[in-house]
């Protein structure tokens, strides 16, 4: 399994916009993605910092997601709502406890 984590920057007054779009867009869209298991959005609603961990079945799902244009489209609809360009890394996913992803 692997997690791709994407770190962003919400400017002032615009969280719930960002949630409505992770939880009526983005996270609809990202479960049609072929090896989507799941994720996360954690946000700090004092600072506007957010990061966001998606888990896949594997790196090569990550990167065709991106091929296909999802992330891309995700990172455009939040655009307004970001004050700078996110960052996205990838990891493999060493220990997964406590969760179910069934």
């Amino acid at each position: 399994m692997h997690a791709k984590v994407v770190t962003f920057q919400i400017k002032p007054g615009r969280q719930e916009e960002v949630d409505r779009l992770f939880n009526e867009v983005i996270v609809p869209a990202a479960k049609k993605q072929k090896g989507f298991r799941g994720g996360m959005l954690l946000t700090d609603p004092g600072t506007g910092k957010a990061t966001s961990v998606a888990l896949w079945e594997t790196e090569e799902d990550i990167k065709e997601s991106e091929r296909s244009g999802f992330y891309q489209e995700w990172v455009a609809k939040l655009g307004d709502a970001l004050s700078m360009p996110p960052v996205r890394e990838i990891y493999k996913v060493s220990n997964l406890a406590g969760l179910s992803l069934g």
